[in-house]
């Protein structure tokens, strides 16, 4: 069992979708969590290259008159770098509790008209309460906000530097862009290398299910003319005409020359079975027809002579019993392996199958009752059937006690048609029901010569019954019944005629 779900095709593909499934979702966790840890370096980087400009810039500023115009442009831009924004805040000590700050300084420089709306847009947004948060408390503060048009930045830090009794501000601004290679300012599922990881991964899911589906063409391809040539509808070397994969032109060829090889064997053996009967009936009735003359001189009261003869018809019925059998079975053999199986109506070859054993049945007081549903068709090949049915019903018969009823029934539903036939005979030893199908198993008495059943047999009745069924796609079971008596159930595909 376990090397069988090991070798399973489709085992593998529910463990290969698992897989596809999985990965990304582990792998999107470990890449987040490393850009989480990337997020947080460059941010502590940040914040140490503003703590150091801010403290590049105490001492220029200790050196700074408030109370003279100032423009510290100069001295920021010596800091400044492509995506970064600096900006240095003034508030007197007489304007803390007022929370007024003047802008002194920006890097890159903003022209004159622009000040104004900037400290107004740093109002709206509550920054310059944070600012004047940070001369109280003399911490650092950091914050994100987004711009007007959407545009989103990362406030990394406020640096408050004390000078002359008065507080400056140091705000480094960052557009989140800017930022290496982080997801700062934005999902980490919206990333450049995100969206290049998840577009390489659906390639790769539309490409293996491509082959996949390439795959389970090809095999249904195999499967249709493998089904043709159950049929006998496909006569020439159609695996390799059907094939497209180049891959498996090699097992296509293969699979040819098996259904070749296959024809040919079953040729031989109906040639064989013909062979070896007309073998064996000519001397068989080169013998009957000597012991004609033999009996006409045997005279009567000869009791011995006469046995003697009796011994002789009777073995030489059950060699022609047996040779019989044996071409029915080398037949049936080989119309197992090439024949065409075309929808035939089972309700017929039951009837005809019937009226085989009509006169035995007749001449044992036993009833043959027919149920039959005329609308059940099969696809089967010629013989196959009538074969497996006279094997059933002979067996049912054989083991059947006289008065007594043999019932054939034939239903069917959607897709499957179900044959039974029941008997009263003495059923079966539960220990023994599993082997009745076996080959050469026969519990069948034997009542002595002359008597209607001292045709020796062979133990291959329900044996044919279940190959041929088998072969028809069907299954066969064998059951005692409740009231006594055996009851055999043939399921079959059901095939509509149209």
């Amino acid at each position: 069992m376990l090397r069988r779900l090991a070798a399973s095709l489709t085992l593998k593909l529910v463990a290969l979708i698992g897989l596809f499934v999985a990965l990304p979702i582990v792998l999107y966790g470990q890449f987040e969590s490393a850009d989480s840890q990337m997020q947080a370096l460059v941010t502590r980087a940040i914040q140490d290259r503003s703590a150091l400009i801010a403290e590049a810039l105490t001492p220029v500023l200790r050196d700074t008159d408030p109370a003279a115009p100032m423009n510290m442009n100069r001295a920021l831009e010596k800091y400044a770098s492509s995506g970064t924004v600096l900006k240095l805040m003034y508030q007197p000590s007489a304007a803390r509790t007022a929370s007024r700050f003047y802008l002194v300084g920006s890097a890159p420089p903003l022209a004159p008209e622009a000040v104004t709306t900037e400290l107004e847009e740093l109002s709206q947004r509550g920054i310059l309460q944070r600012l004047s948060e940070a001369c109280t408390w003399n911490a650092s503060d950091e914050m994100r906000y987004s711009r007007a048009d959407g545009t989103v930045e990362l406030l990394t830090s406020i640096i408050p530097i004390r000078a002359r009794g008065d507080c400056w501000i140091l705000t480094t601004t960052h557009v989140a862009s800017d930022f290496l290679n982080t997801s700062i300012g934005r999902p980490y599922r919206e990333t450049r290398e995100v969206r290049i990881a998840a577009a390489i991964y659906l390639g790769g899911a539309l490409l293996a299910i491509l082959v996949a589906l390439g795959i389970r063409l090809s095999l249904r391809r195999f499967r249709n003319v493998a089904d043709e040539i159950a049929l006998g509808r496909a006569v020439d070397a159609t695996f390799v005409e059907r094939n497209t994969v180049p891959e498996l032109s090699g097992v296509a060829r293969d699979f040819d020359r098996l259904v070749h090889e296959l024809r040919r064997v079953s040729r031989e053996i109906r040639q064989s079975a013909e062979d070896n009967a007309h073998s064996f009936k000519t001397p068989l009735a080169a013998v009957q027809s000597a012991l004609r003359p033999v009996r006409r001189a045997v005279p009567e009261e000869d009791q011995r002579a006469r046995r003697a003869l009796e011994i002789v018809d009777s073995s030489l019925a059950r060699l022609l019993n047996l040779v019989n059998a044996a071409q029915r079975h080398d037949m049936g053999t080989a119309d197992i392996i090439d024949a065409p199986r075309v929808p035939t109506g089972l309700a017929p070859l039951v009837e005809e199958a019937a009226r085989h054993f009509q006169e035995i049945a007749a001449a044992r007081e036993i009833a043959l009752v027919l149920k039959l549903d005329r609308a059940v068709a099969v696809r089967t090949a010629a013989g196959m059937m009538e074969a497996a049915l006279q094997a059933v019903l002979e067996n049912a018969i054989s083991f059947s006690p006289g008065g007594t009823t043999v019932a054939v029934s034939l239903s069917a539903s959607t897709e499957t048609v179900e044959l039974t036939v029941e008997d009263e005979g003495p059923g079966i030893d539960v220990e023994k029901i599993d082997r009745v199908f076996e080959r050469y198993f026969s519990l069948r008495p034997d009542d002595g010569i002359g008597s209607d059943r001292a045709v020796e047999h062979s133990g291959l009745g329900l044996w044919i019954v279940r190959r041929n069924v088998e072969a028809l796609g069907g299954q066969v079971s064998a059951a005692n019944r409740p009231d006594g008596g055996l009851s055999i159930r043939m399921f079959l595909p059901r095939v509509v005629i149209h």
